[in-house]
């Protein structure tokens, strides 16, 4: 079913053309799985995963979103919608702070959710120190559950293969 949802030309975007890959696949291993469908068929997916993300001095406990599909055939229904207000209770429930890459198109989505965009600064904690991510920028969204984010400070992920955030 991700292969599918995610395949060429309508992955992580419709401009994006980036397959469900290793590295994708091993971020959504672990954590709360969500599944929409039939379960020997499932349609819909979506994890949330531990991680930290260091903000302001502190690491939160963040619930971080992967891997949200929809089959191609079953789009419009209202399942993404489904997975993420089932993911939001899930990170509101166990997480200080939620987090997530977007592209533009899923972006709205998320937003219908609570999920804002981050404006602020990003990095991410590597094995060489912490860099910045500026190409992340716009692309990562965040919903707080009980911390305050101060935009002025750098959200930083931490290290994981393939894409950071």
């Amino acid at each position: 079913m991700l292969d599918t949802a995610f395949g060429p030309g309508d992955a992580r975007g419709p401009d994006a053309g980036e397959p469900f890959d290793d590295d994708a696949f091993d971020h959504a291993l672990g954590g709360v799985h969500v599944l929409a469908g039939p379960p020997c068929a499932p349609v819909g997916h979506a994890a949330v995963v531990t991680r930290r993300v260091l903000h302001d001095g502190v690491a939160l406990r963040t619930g971080y979103v992967e891997a949200v599909a929809v089959d191609p055939a079953h789009r419009g229904g209202g399942l993404g919608g489904a997975l993420m207000s089932e993911v939001g209770r899930i990170v509101r429930g166990g997480y200080r702070l939620g987090a997530l890459g977007a592209t533009e198109r899923a972006a709205r989505l998320y937003h219908r959710h609570g999920w804002r965009r981050w404006d602020g600064p990003l990095g991410a904690l590597t094995p060489t120190g912490v860099v910045d991510t500026p190409d992340e920028r716009g692309s990562v969204h965040v919903l707080p559950v009980d911390v305050p984010l101060d935009p002025a400070r750098a959200l930083v992920c931490d290290w994981r293969d393939g894409e950071l955030w």
